[in-house]
């Protein structure tokens, strides 16, 4: 039986890093790999364990066919490795931060998927893109408003084929919802 394909999607400042290195110990006891991303930037850069690339690097990566997915985004390339799909036929579930804009593609390469958006209070949110400092005020404002659209259109498309995930309280709250979503899923 072939595991099964966790897409974590959710805006810039939602949590989704802060859950998946809370969340790491309890998927891995229940046979879930978490993936890092390849990403064009630094790996000094604050923010998720990803594996920072060059632009030439990640270039060269892909040309070498060693991603399962890649996409851009906010100026940056995203790249999932291809042993995904080597652990997906092993019958491993493989959890990886995906991205909103390239849900559709990863549906078709991918039509077994389960889809979590992780949420977040929008007053929350605002605070904490602000405590990150990379934008201006009109910059994060314009990324809030864009972001309701954004998941408001996501909800209504995919309806079931969705578990969204409330990240506004407590981490270990999401990350207990998060394994309930899980367990729900995979008895369904």
């Amino acid at each position: 039986m072939a595991g099964r394909l966790i897409y974590l999607i959710g805006p810039s400042g939602s949590g989704k890093d802060s859950l998946l290195d809370a969340a790491r110990p309890r998927l891995a006891e229940h046979g879930c790999r978490v993936v890092r991303r390849v990403i064009t930037r630094s790996a000094e850069a604050v923010g998720e364990a990803a594996q920072g690339v060059s632009p030439a690097q990640f270039a060269a990566m892909q040309a070498q066919r060693a991603f399962a997915l890649s996409w851009q985004a906010n100026g940056l390339s995203y790249g999932i490795p291809k042993e995904i799909d080597e652990w997906l036929a092993a019958g491993e579930d493989v959890l990886v931060n995906g991205s909103r804009a390239h849900l559709a593609q990863t549906r078709e390469r991918y039509p077994v998927l389960l889809v979590l958006l992780l949420t977040v209070d929008q007053a929350v949110l605002r605070q904490r893109l602000v405590a990150r400092g990379r934008e201006s005020l009109a910059d994060i404002e314009e990324r809030l408003a864009r972001n309701a659209q954004f998941t408001e259109a996501l909800i209504a498309a995919n309806g079931a084929g969705l578990f969204v995930l409330d990240n506004s309280g407590p981490l270990e709250h999401t990350v207990a919802r998060l394994l309930c979503c899980l367990d729900h899923a995979h008895s369904a």
